[in-house]
């Protein structure tokens, strides 16, 4: 049978143990795995559940359900869903159809606390299309906890990207297999180690910082270093000192290699500058340090200084393409600058952060001179994208509008959530008659006041920089406003 079922923590047994009754005290912990659709329209079909009930007061482990699901289509289980889960046509050719496990599933889920990793947009989703398709109610739950929202907003985004693959290797506890059961073993042991370092730093809040983390590390690894090259003959170097070099550089070269998601073992490589390298990426924030100058922000090139042999994609070898990937130019990560651009549409509200609020940005038409940098750079971060296995959808980064096909592309005005209140991410400036930018003393986040300032036909000099994403199966660079001029009519 393809069914597992286990009433007690290192028990279990080929259907042999009854399915827990529904509304229990216990918190469902469960994923899916599913099909991935090939085309636009087409949904998801579900292969495989698994949950792991625990005890919240102990978080001691009282029993867990696993089976795979045969899909009505065998058809929809193509190359790019076994790339992504390894669950093969052969695998569910024998298993049961959901109709036949819809009891049991109901049972483990309805009337508990649900919890996953991105359990809101994802798994429940799909477990109430699943209901749906046999005419039946889904499970409710008595709360939920998503722990991707939850940990991005009070671990910070430490791990990159915050995806399960991501955070399992900030912790070396290995690869993700993209099997429900082994995925909702991660997610608890993710969430009892960032809850040990939560706990941890808020002991000694003075104490066990990032911040004093590597100032010390660095202190000893220089100490160190001074000592072992005076112990070090002349002319000799370590037989393993290349290796050493490459721990030490935060981003690895331009992305050649097909498979970036191979993680490190821990047990193999404990080199103390290691441990700085990994401090540090957490104080990694996707632009440099910028100094206000009076013609901008240093560090920013015109669409003219760009040489597109000198673009490339780096990222550090654990991740694909995450926040903590860069498109460089000669080195360093590109950030662009422009003015005079057109507000096409302004302030768009519609997309909304994790936390419910609003995803900021505006439409504005730009040059030929910056297109051609940008749909240089979206071709080969989609290239990069493919060559790493993703199969998420690419979004264009540049959008065609009009009779005459002017190009377009969306301006992100980030938030900076500190409590209850929020402010803006970028330097927002009004150009004077007389030439002069006057920065603008914005306390919190209004939408209202945005949208007057951004509206249609007025000018616009922009300070972006370039950011990658891959997320819930969409990919693609995201320009990121760090400073705006704005220029009334």
């Amino acid at each position: 049978m393809a069914a597992t079922v286990a009433r007690e923590e290192g028990t279990s047994g080929e259907g042999a143990a009854a399915v827990p009754e529904a509304g229990g005290p216990e918190i469902a912990f469960f994923d899916v795995e599913t099909s991935v659709p090939q085309r636009a329209g087409q949904g998801y079909a579900l292969l495989e559940f698994g949950a792991i009930l625990v005890c919240p007061q102990r978080l001691v482990v009282v029993g867990s359900y696993a089976t795979l699901v045969r899909p009505a289509d065998l058809g929809v289980v193509s190359a790019a869903s076994v790339r992504c889960n390894g669950i093969t046509r052969d695998a569910v050719a024998g298993a049961p159809g959901f109709r036949d496990v819809a009891d049991a599933v109901y049972s483990v889920l309805h009337g508990r606390v649900w919890a996953g990793h991105n359990i809101v947009r994802f798994d429940s989703a799909r477990i109430r299309e699943a209901f749906a398709g046999i005419g039946r109610p889904p499970p409710e739950p008595k709360g939920m906890i998503d722990t991707l929202p939850l940990l991005t907003q009070k671990f910070g985004r430490r791990a990159g990207d915050m995806k399960m693959a991501s955070l399992a290797n900030y912790f070396g506890l290995g690869r993700q297999s993209h099997r429900s059961l082994d995925d909702v073993r991660m997610n608890l042991e993710v969430l009892k180690y960032c809850a040990t370092v939560l706990f941890l730093e808020a002991s000694l809040p003075g104490v066990l910082t990032v911040e004093n983390l590597v100032e010390r590390a660095i202190t000893r690894s220089q100490a160190n270093g001074a000592a072992s090259e005076l112990a070090k003959p002349v002319g000799q170097s370590s037989p393993d000192s290349s290796k050493r070099q490459r721990t030490v550089s935060r981003v690895d070269n331009a992305t050649q290699a097909g498979d970036n998601q191979q993680s490190i073992d821990p047990a193999t490589n404990k080199e103390p500058i290691e441990l700085i390298s990994n401090i540090e990426e957490m104080m990694l924030d996707a632009s440099p340090q910028m100094d206000a100058s009076s013609s901008g922000f240093s560090g920013f090139l015109e669409p003219d200084d760009v040489s597109t042999e000198s673009i490339q994609i780096s990222f550090p070898s654990s991740y694909r393409l995450t926040r903590k990937s860069f498109i460089k130019h000669k080195g360093s990560p590109l950030q662009l600058c422009c003015t005079g651009l057109r507000v096409q549409f302004g302030v768009n509200t519609k997309f909304l952060d994790s936390a419910g609020r609003p995803k900021l940005n505006i439409l504005v038409d730009i040059p030929e001179n910056l297109s051609k940098v940008l749909e240089f750079c979206d071709g080969i971060a989609q290239r990069s994208s493919q060559d790493s296995g993703s199969t998420s959808e690419w979004r264009p980064l540049i959008k065609k509008y009009g009779y005459v096909n002017r190009p377009t592309v969306r301006l992100h005005i980030p938030t900076i959530v500190s409590c209850d209140s929020a402010i803006y991410g970028t330097d927002i400036y009004q150009k004077e008659a007389s030439g002069n930018s006057q920065k603008l003393a914005l306390s919190k986040v209004d939408v209202a006041e945005l949208d007057s300032m951004f509206v249609r036909g007025n000018m616009v000099d922009a300070f972006f920089s370039l950011e990658l994403y891959d997320y819930e199966q969409n990919a693609g660079i995201r320009l990121v406003a760090k400073k705006l001029v704005v220029q009334p009519k």
